[in-house]
């Protein structure tokens, strides 16, 4: 199975987890054009698409993957923020897991400015257990046996400080992100008490435009957790199958 990013960051978010059988959405925040063109303009191995909350980064297509026949997957809060209703909107519980395809997802709660937003514990016989955790500051729950880690890693307290320091953010950038996102050091605290043995690679996602560093936020958790680090740039597309790394 391959992970492909579509886009990762303020402009837009979405991945995909596909193989030959089927193909698993994470995030719907690009437009509906560019989310089909990355299928390849085929929505017939889709099984559904997970949305973790409303902000349109995340939400942008979800009415148009709705409107295609395409099962959303998300909590009851995002899809009131969203206005969706309807047999396609599949609401999800924290801590309560749902098949989708041959994907088992077990959501949880994450902390964010947003109605009720998830992250998202998926489990493939392909690929194992994938932790998907995006847009929240701090994660309350404890992970094993996991093969492969997508989290947010959105920016640096320094380069946030400098960046303050200089002018070139307003404060009240800063206060919001302290409340939302993960930072570079949440998330080596997080790794740090993460079981770690069974997991193949990592790959930072949504790093913030002007408050990141990519090489020194991949050499830095490479170096911490000794696991192949990936930063999630657009167009790029890995290997997630059990014993590739």
């Amino acid at each position: 199975m391959k992970l492909k990013v579509l886009g990762s960051g303020s402009k837009g978010n979405c991945y995909l987890l596909y193989s030959p059988k089927e193909t698993l959405i994470i995030e719907c925040g690009l437009p509906y054009k560019a989310i089909l063109k990355g299928l390849n303009f085929n929505l017939n191995k889709v099984v559904g698409c997970l949305v973790s909350h409303e902000h349109k980064d995340h939400s942008k297509a979800i009415q148009d993957l709705i409107k295609n026949g395409i099962d959303v997957y998300t909590s009851k809060g995002t899809a009131m923020a969203c206005e969706v209703t309807g047999y396609r909107v599949k609401l999800l519980e924290s801590e309560k897991a749902t098949k989708i395809g041959s994907f088992i997802v077990l959501p949880f709660k994450t902390q964010h400015d947003a109605a009720e937003p998830l992250g998202f514990l998926i489990y493939h016989r392909e690929i194992g257990s994938l932790l998907f955790i995006t847009d929240s500051y701090y994660c309350q729950y404890k992970f094993q046996d996991l093969n492969h880690i997508l989290i947010e890693c959105n920016y640096s307290d320094e380069i946030l400080k400098e960046n303050l320091d200089q002018g070139l953010i307003p404060r009240s950038l800063k206060n919001r992100l302290l409340k939302s996102h993960f930072s570079l050091g949440n998330v080596k605290e997080f790794l740090k008490v993460t079981d770690m043995k069974t997991v193949q690679n990592i790959m930072l996602i949504h790093l913030s435009d002007g408050n990141s560093n990519e090489a020194i936020f991949k050499e830095e958790i490479e170096r911490l957790t000794g696991k192949p680090t990936y930063v999630a740039d657009k167009g790029l597309e890995i290997e997630v199958s059990l014993g590739t790394f």
